[in-house]
């Protein structure tokens, strides 16, 4: 599931726009690479890990470096995009993400390539939201922006399905490390694209400095504590200080937002439930696919001996219906409220894990193709219906806001199932009882936050409120 903004209504992206195709086409390419680069690695996982030497705490971080930085630096990268202009944002977002490409692809061992990867993680973050702000400037028409948005989503869908499709086919004939140089063309290309922009207003916007600092603090000392915690112990003293900077750096955070004059994450925003729930639903939901993705490209290719290319195949069946089922969504909750979606996504992403429960070391690799389609099938039918709901109960002018909050939490989400599920496997007796317990966790959690989902108003009553 790509981080994506999607409109609350369906439009036809077929009708003719008549705002820049530039802009559509850099901002479009970027969102590609950002989706991409979250899930093209997963499929490569075991070649890193054998060329660099590396155990499964190296591997988590290769995945976890790139969504940590993502998490954490998207609440203040809306602001740094207003501050300097989108389209000075953008492209040197761009030209850092391929610089860090290059660097992954080069990179001699684990720390240089998780150094990289974590780069790599920043700029997408500084992207990601310049892009939604050059397609508002390129489509100043409210209808045509509609549209606009809707054909930029699918970059996002298309990169979701060719991801592991594209990491194992490039892993299996060239290597591991051709899954970075592959963002090369498509960064020279946006950028060319981008040349032909016209330059982007810059708006006052002051920065939460404490804020991120202790942001990047709680979320890095959390994700190191978890996954050195599975690999050397929770009690190992360089486990115990990051968990306990992290609770500190958590603790400062929210002080630094309840006290800031100008806070990234404005805390009265959780005196909606519905903001509360939606954000813990879209948590949930990246932390079962991601975490699922991460688990069986290793059971496909370490325990069940597939190829990088036969692994990435078997993905298909779960991403290829991803950009039908959004749109699907879309329509149930208009028809029937955004409810109906989100519920129904996130049980029968859970009825899918829980059916992945049955799978052994010598089940037919073609059925656990097939059980791993309602995980992506539940993600892509929720996620448009409960970023539609969040949007419709804030106010106008905190849309920007929730929205960049929304993929924060997704992407921790992703980067701390990562996290979790390595600490299991590398913790259990067997890898499938290490991955039997990450899907069990990943179940639970999803029908506990669609049991919340069921609690939350009904669609006439998710209006914005006038304050937030």
């Amino acid at each position: 599931m790509p981080t994506q903004l999607k409109p609350s209504f369906v439009s036809s992206p077929a009708s003719a726009l008549s705002g820049s195709p530039a802009v559509l086409g850099a901002a479009l390419l970027g969102f590609f690479l950002i989706s991409l680069d979250a899930l093209i690695v997963t499929v490569a996982l075991p070649d890193i890990g054998r060329s660099l030497d590396v155990g499964m705490s190296g591997l988590q971080w290769v995945v976890d470096g790139y969504t940590l930085m993502f998490a954490a630096l998207m609440l203040s990268a809306g602001a740094l995009s207003d501050r300097i202009g989108a389209k000075r944002a953008f492209g040197g977002g761009l030209v850092l993400f391929a610089l860090a490409s290059t660097a992954c692809g080069l990179a001699p061992g684990l720390g240089l390539l998780v150094a990289a990867r974590l780069v790599q993680g920043a700029a997408a973050a500084v992207m990601m939201p310049a892009s939604l702000a050059l397609v508002r400037q390129g489509y100043p028409d409210q209808a045509e922006r509609a549209r606009a948005i809707a054909i930029w989503t699918v970059g996002g869908a298309v990169a979701v399905a060719a991801g592991p499709v594209a990491g194992g086919a490039l892993t299996a004939s060239a290597g591991w490390r051709w899954i970075f140089f592959v963002n090369l063309p498509a960064g020279l290309l946006a950028l060319a694209l981008l040349a032909r922009v016209p330059a982007s207003p810059q708006l006052p916007a002051r920065l939460d400095g404490v804020g991120q600092v202790t942001a990047v603090l709680a979320m890095g000392g959390l994700t190191y504590g978890v996954i050195e915690g599975g690999a050397e112990g929770f009690g190992h003293p360089a486990v115990v200080v990051s968990l306990l900077m992290a609770v500190i750096a958590a603790a400062g955070f929210l002080v630094a937002q309840a006290r800031g004059a100008h806070p990234m994450l404005p805390l009265p925003l959780f005196r909606t439930r519905v903001v509360t729930v939606s954000l813990v639903v879209g948590f949930m939901l990246n932390a079962s696919y991601y975490g699922g993705v991460f688990n069986f490209s290793l059971y496909l290719q370490q325990e069940r001996g597939q190829s990088a290319l036969h692994a990435g195949v078997m993905f298909i069946p779960m991403t290829a219906l991803v950009a039908v089922v959004n749109l699907a969504s879309a329509r149930l909750a208009a028809r029937y409220g955004p409810r109906v979606p989100m519920v129904a996504g996130q049980l029968i992403a859970a009825g899918g894990l829980l059916a992945l429960l049955t799978i052994g070391m010598h089940t037919n690799v073609w059925v656990v193709a097939a059980l791993m389609v309602p995980v992506g099938l539940g993600g892509a039918l929720a996620v448009p219906a409960l970023t539609a709901m969040l949007l419709d109960a804030v106010p106008a002018d905190r849309a920007g806001t929730a929205g960049a909050v929304l993929n924060t939490a997704r992407q921790v989400g992703g980067a701390i199932a990562v996290a979790v599920f390595g600490a299991l496997l590398a913790g259990a007796e067997s890898f499938l009882a290490g991955m039997r317990w990450s899907l069990l966790l990943a179940a639970a959690g999803l029908v506990a936050t669609a049991g919340a989902t069921l609690t939350l108003p009904s669609a006439k009553q998710t209006a914005a409120p006038t304050t937030a």
